[in-house]
């Protein structure tokens, strides 16, 4: 149930059913028909209380071999190889959702990583927020799903589950460039998607971006162009001015840089940063409760970085457009604008709740 690719569910609609009906797993019936007697029955109990109250140094004492081999005497060679062989399987189901779940993840962690790597060290820093400058979300990501293969998958029999062979070799660190890419395709078109279906025409812009930069001998100029008028109207296009303006005062008022008075007719705009926000958070409550790592009070980490990446890029595709001399550096340069811009668009679309589905993941290096 939890690996079934074709369920429409989401993941936790999913893994909740699925302990909703422990019960009915093989696990579960060794365990009601252990229950029915004596001893046996205290042993299960205490094994579902310590299941049930979530507490790590309780499971430390089924780790222990002298435990295990009591646990064997009392259940019967038989009883312990049946249940040990259930909750193997039953594990594999489970390791099997938590290693997809993971790796549908990456295009997330690469769009985030190419997002906020276009940031300066200082625009990176947010008032009241945990430093993330030094988080690669990346290797964050291959490093949980390696423990997960070595630790989980190696030792469960996954032959019982659903598991392809893409589902079981494992993502190698060393290739961590060659992923990326692959998973930068997945980004682009999921951002294209979601652009689509906030605004289907703006679409055009990205697409004449890349056909400027593959054709033109002023692409560079022209895609800087592109890529400019395409953050300005899927921001102004989503959020008006006026609509950003009252998102500000209602759930903003005190936070500053997102306004600003016009010298010239005395009326009060928001500033891009502004505009940014209000997209980013598709108009809707900024509100949260504080943490260790957030101070709850103005925009969430997350939402912040995001808007900064939208208008910091749109700055530099600004320069770029002006002082075009069409080297190959300012096309390099143009291009990691380009990454930068596609993840930002996808993250931030999804935050907007402009959901799109995401292509097959990728298969592992070979």
């Amino acid at each position: 149930m939890t690996a079934d690719a074709e369920d429409p569910r989401s993941w936790a609609e999913r893994i909740e059913e699925y302990f909703e009906e422990f019960e009915e797993t093989v696990t579960g019936r060794r365990f009601v028909e252990l229950f029915e007697g004596g001893a046996q029955g205290t042993w299960i109990e205490g094994f579902v209380a310590d299941l049930q109250s979530g507490d790590k140094r309780a499971w430390s004492k089924y780790r222990n071999q002298g435990f295990q081999d009591y646990a064997k005497r009392l259940l019967g060679a038989a009883e312990y190889r049946i249940l040990a062989r259930a909750l193997n399987e039953d594990a594999a189901v489970v390791a099997l959702a938590i290693r997809r779940l993971v790796r549908a993840v990456m295009p997330f962690a690469v769009a985030w990583s190419d997002a906020v790597g276009s940031l300066t060290v200082e625009q990176r820093r947010v008032r009241g927020k945990a430093d993330i400058s030094t988080v690669n979300a990346v290797h964050l990501v291959i490093e949980v799903d390696k423990f997960l293969g070595e630790r989980l998958l190696a030792k469960l029999p996954m032959e019982v589950t659903s598991a392809t062979s893409n589902d079981l070799t494992p993502w190698s660190p060393e290739s961590t460039a060659g992923l990326m890419n692959r998973f930068r395709e997945l980004v682009r078109e999921a951002s294209a998607s979601r652009v689509q279906r906030l605004n289907t025409p703006l679409l055009r812009k990205i697409q004449g971006a890349r056909a400027a930069l593959q054709y033109s001998e002023d692409g560079v100029s022209q895609a800087a162009n592109s890529l400019i008028e395409l953050i300005d109207r899927i921001i102004r296009e989503a959020f008006p001015p006026r609509v950003v303006l009252e998102w500000i005062n209602t759930h903003l008022p005190d936070y500053p840089d997102l306004s600003y008075v016009d010298s010239s007719s005395g009326v009060k705009r928001p500033t891009k940063l502004g505009e940014a926000l209000c997209f980013v958070y598709g108009g809707g409550e900024v509100a949260r409760p504080a943490s260790q790592y957030d101070d709850g009070i103005g925009p969430s980490l997350i939402h912040e970085l995001l808007a900064k990446t939208l208008v910091a890029t749109r700055n530099r595709l600004q320069k770029i457009k002006h002082a075009d001399k069409g080297t190959a550096d300012e096309r390099e340069q143009l291009l990691g604008l380009f990454t930068a811009l596609e993840g930002a668009l996808m993250i931030g679309l999804t935050l907007a709740h402009v959901p799109a589905p995401l292509p097959e993941l990728p298969a592992a290096e070979k």
